[in-house]
């Protein structure tokens, strides 16, 4: 199994519009993120987390050719408004794309992007998806996925463990019920958003805590603003600790 992280960034990507910081006027390549999404591949099955405004972006970059599924975090708009790029898929794979979520971002999807979840046209020229509910793991080929409940601030959302990996993007808190889905990790992906606290994301100490506590072989920091240089937090994390930069590819 493999993990190709597609973008890294926060809700506004890095460089930031309209901004001139070191980070975003940066040549280091590692400093431009587009907006935070995972492939998860495993001999012949394709897991996508996310579906945000990059995303044919980053399917291009990637050298994507197919989807088995399509797996959401939650509702907001970096993590769901390129969802009509999938309709490339459906085209060149003929099938209609099952999507998993919990039930309130299943809801805000089908109500948003209602035209997506309408039985295919013969020519496969839109988005044709189904939704999924997703309350309980569900296995994807060799592919075990456990929806892990996280608290983005005050809202509800999932993360996903893959085996012995879990990806947990925008959260403030894991509960104890979910610490429990997460022991033995090889790899844990961790939201990170900046050094100064933020009320609905992890800070770097924030994140530092959680890796600690959940004690993953690694830990790899995703969804960073512009706020986060590379190679400065590369150099002040521990060494089981490191940051995420686009393309990224972890093997399992």
């Amino acid at each position: 199994m493999k993990i190709v992280f597609l973008g890294t960034g926060s809700s506004a990507g890095t460089p930031v519009i309209a901004c001139y910081c070191p980070v975003c006027s940066s040549a280091d390549p590692r400093n431009c993120r587009l907006r935070a999404s995972i492939l998860v591949q495993d001999e012949g099955v394709h897991l996508l987390v996310d579906t945000g405004p990059d995303l044919r972006q980053q399917m291009l970059h990637a050298g994507v050719q197919a989807l088995s599924a399509v797996l959401y975090t939650h509702f907001h708009a970096d993590h769901i408004n390129g969802v009509d790029d999938l309709r490339a898929f459906n085209f060149a794979q003929m099938v209609v794309i099952p999507c998993y979520a919990d039930g309130r971002t299943a809801t805000e999807l089908e109500s948003r992007f209602r035209y997506c979840f309408q039985p295919p046209d013969i020519t496969w020229a839109k988005p044709s998806l189904s939704m999924h509910r997703m309350a309980s793991p569900q296995t994807f080929g060799g592919v075990e996925v456990t929806p892990i409940p996280v608290m983005h601030g005050h809202l509800p959302i999932l993360g996903y463990r893959f085996n012995d990996a879990a990806y947990l993007t925008d959260l403030k808190t894991i509960p104890d019920s979910s610490l429990m889905l997460l022991q033995e990790l090889k790899v844990l992906i961790l939201d990170c958003l900046r050094y100064e606290e933020h009320s609905t994301h992890l800070n770097v100490e924030e994140a530092l805590y959680w890796a600690r506590r959940i004690g993953a072989e690694r830990t790899i920091l995703t969804h960073m603003t512009h706020d986060i240089d590379y190679a400065t937090l590369a150099a002040e994390l521990p060494e089981s600790i490191i940051p995420a930069y686009d393309g990224m590819v972890v093997d399992l």
